[in-house]
């Protein structure tokens, strides 16, 4: 299926974080909502929301930049079933125009559930390896508490450690796992130029990870599926 056919079956826009919401707890695999920068809709010819993909502050705080350029997170995706080929790539690819510039994007595919990124391979990013593993919390409403905001809390909370800051906020404790890392550049031939030297200055590029998905029941269907006005 071409892009331009596509096209002429959808569009793009910035949406509501309210008519995400559903899409993410309940219908993604990680069932978690997180802080996001912006939000948006792959909406159908009826104005139905046949997916949503958001944006956000990286959970590590040394992926806040990359050189002189903001870097954010590509930290939600989802779509319907039953959609043709192609149609989630276009989606991340109509995404890119929304989004302000010059700016880095980082994404991750977790290795944990047998996810290798193929999105991100198929939209042409940069892989670099894999990340993260570390421990984390999650608080009583299951949202993740990751580096940053735990950092944040040290500085209140000079005089306690991490474990017991998370047992004052009634914290629960989630093993991290390993997540292919992705990057991709949105700007002028000479920001991208930049942004791909400060990435090398920190990471290497490697080949692209293959192997079978792990696919998980993505079949609810989303009271908000008509965009709310």
């Amino acid at each position: 299926m071409s892009e331009n056919s596509i096209k002429n079956e959808f569009k793009v826009m910035v949406v509501d974080k309210a008519e995400t919401k559903e899409w993410i707890l309940k219908k993604h695999y990680a069932k978690t909502m997180p802080s996001v920068m912006h939000t948006f809709g792959l909406l159908d010819k009826d104005e139905v929301l046949q997916g949503v993909c958001l944006y956000g502050t990286p959970a590590n705080n040394h992926n806040n930049a990359l050189g002189e350029h903001k870097m954010i997170e590509l930290v939600r995706l989802v779509i319907n079933e039953g959609h043709k080929r192609n149609t989630l790539s276009y989606f991340v690819s109509q995404t890119f125009k929304l989004l302000p510039r010059p700016l880095a994007l980082i994404s991750y595919a977790d290795a944990g559930v047998n996810h290798h990124g193929y999105i991100y391979q198929a939209t042409n990013w940069i892989y670099t390896g894999l990340g993260g593993g570390v421990d984390y919390y999650r608080d009583q409403f299951g949202k993740d508490i990751h580096s940053r905001i735990m950092s944040d809390l040290r500085k209140i909370y000079p005089d306690r450690t991490r474990p017991e800051i998370a047992k004052m906020k009634k914290w629960s404790d989630v093993k991290g796992t390993y997540k292919h890392r992705y990057f991709t550049f949105l700007g002028s031939k000479k920001e991208k130029k930049q942004m791909r030297k400060a990435l090398l200055e920190k990471y290497n590029i490697e080949p692209y990870p293959k192997g079978k998905n792990k696919r998980y029941d993505a079949s609810f269907t989303p009271d908000t599926q008509t965009r709310l006005f």
